[in-house]
């Protein structure tokens, strides 16, 4: 077996300084002195025979072939991580640290139940929540940034294990003296035809989710996008328009009594929340245990309507039940 000319070490410093785009802030950040950074570097592109990064006083650039390289270096020292991890867990999988990314369509409304009971449930097992849109957790999660994410199952999912923990239907609301939400009786997707109904700005899922349901229904987008959910809400009860809500955030969003919110008939356009992770990774075992807390915290939620998944895993029948939703809601619409 031949040596390898470079170490994860030099790995490391070269995806620092491509994060950081900064020499300086880069040795900092691994907490080595700027002038070793920059040798060991120096070696590695050496080595490798080619140059990683364009600089000059005022900028660090990566180089295409640099941009390449370091796709690759991400992936090795996420495996690295997984092989540590994997040595670490081997006693007891449900200790450590692990890090999980959640979507901000969910983290508000399920953590405050999720997280005193993984605390209960796994004492030894520390969960760094991190709260970003579905691209950046995905990015994250598959250059080992992140363990897991919790959020909404989005198209390019495929390479990744999942466990599915609920359906969580989209629910119709608007001012309470509005004539579409009135009605105590579910709503019909073509009740929408020719409405404008804000959603949240690009780069959310529930964005993508909602001009989908706009499409099936002929609805509009008004003019206005939203940051987060609570600012869509304060805009729609102060009586800007229409809006869709998923059903695990209007307890709280609508805690005042200030929307009117009404369903849709069955079968209810929904999304399906899953918490996933890489394929392989150690951490497996263990983040099946922690998607049956999520499930067991949801469930105690008398208020929150969502509709349970099956506890299988995601594959097999769990996988089938999940394509038989899907086509069910492409059927309704």
């Amino acid at each position: 077996m031949n040596a390898h000319p470079f170490s994860l070490r030099q790995l490391q410093y070269a995806v620092a300084v491509a994060d950081t785009r900064g020499f300086r802030s880069a040795a900092e950040r691994c907490h080595v002195s700027q002038p070793s950074l920059s040798a060991q570097l120096a070696q590695l592109e050496a080595v490798l025979g080619v140059q990683l990064f364009e600089r000059n006083r005022r900028r660090v650039l990566v180089t295409p072939a640099g941009e390449a390289l370091l796709v690759r270096a991400r992936r090795m020292l996420a495996e690295a991580d997984d092989l540590v991890t994997l040595a670490r867990q081997a006693g007891d999988p449900l200790s450590g640290t692990i890090r999980v990314g959640v979507i901000p369509t969910v983290s508000p409304y399920l953590l405050p139940d999720v997280v005193p009971e993984l605390r209960r449930k796994h004492p030894r097992l520390v969960v760094l929540w991190a709260e970003e849109k579905t691209d950046f957790l995905l990015a994250g999660l598959r250059e080992g940034r992140l363990d897991a994410v919790l959020l909404a199952i989005v198209p390019g999912m495929e390479d990744l294990e999942r466990e599915t923990l609920a359906e969580d239907p989209f629910l119709l609301a608007g001012p309470p003296e509005h004539p579409l939400v009135r009605p105590r009786h579910p709503a019909k997707l073509g009740e929408l035809e020719g409405e404008r109904l804000l959603l949240l700005e690009d780069g959310h899922c529930f964005r993508k989710q909602a001009l989908s349901i706009c499409s099936a229904s002929g609805a509009q987008e008004a003019g206005f996008r939203a940051t987060s959910l609570a600012t869509l809400t304060q805009m729609v009860a102060g009586g800007a328009g229409l809006t869709l809500l998923p059903r695990l955030s209007v307890d709280l969003e609508n805690r005042r009594g200030e929307l009117g919110v009404r369903r849709f008939e069955d079968p209810q356009p929904s999304r399906t929340l899953v918490l996933a992770w890489r394929k392989h990774s150690p951490r497996g075992g263990a983040l099946r245990e922690v998607a049956d807390t999520i499930r067991e915290a949801a469930r105690r939620r008398g208020d929150l309507l969502l509709q349970l998944a099956s506890l299988e895993p995601a594959t097999g029948r769990g996988r089938e039940r999940e394509r038989r939703g899907r086509r069910a809601r492409r059927g309704h619409s």
